[in-house]
């Protein structure tokens, strides 16, 4: 898959709340599809869908140990989007930098002029 439709995918898996909650627990260690669906007001196969988009996406994948196929967050495609964001983020910190020193001159500027 393509970097760009690769991130496409990514963003696309992360829009949905569901999903990110998913994201967040498996943070914490692999889980099976019913720990998974535990939290939620939703059928197993509802899961299902969420986890598969999320292993489109190259976010978790699909472990095997005896019966059980747990999920584990796969940290490679959180990295590649948090480089993409990573570039933008430094573009508006130099904005926000530019903006302080602006205001700071406008303040001083206005601090020296004398009421009339």
């Amino acid at each position: 898959m393509q970097a760009t439709h690769r991130l496409d995918a990514v963003f696309a898996a992360l829009a949905d709340p569901t999903r990110r909650a998913i994201i967040a627990r498996l943070a914490s260690g692999q889980a099976s599809v019913n720990e998974l669906a535990r939290p939620f007001a939703m059928s197993q196969p509802a899961i299902s869908k969420h986890l598969k988009v999320l292993e489109r996406a190259g976010l978790i994948s699909r472990g095997r140990e005896a019966q059980r196929r747990p999920r584990r967050l796969e940290a490679k495609r959180l990295e590649e989007a948090d480089r993409w964001l990573e570039r933008y983020r430094k573009i508006w910190e130099g904005n926000y930098q530019r903006l302080d020193a602006l205001l700071d001159t406008l303040k001083t500027q206005g601090k020296d002029r004398k009421p009339q």
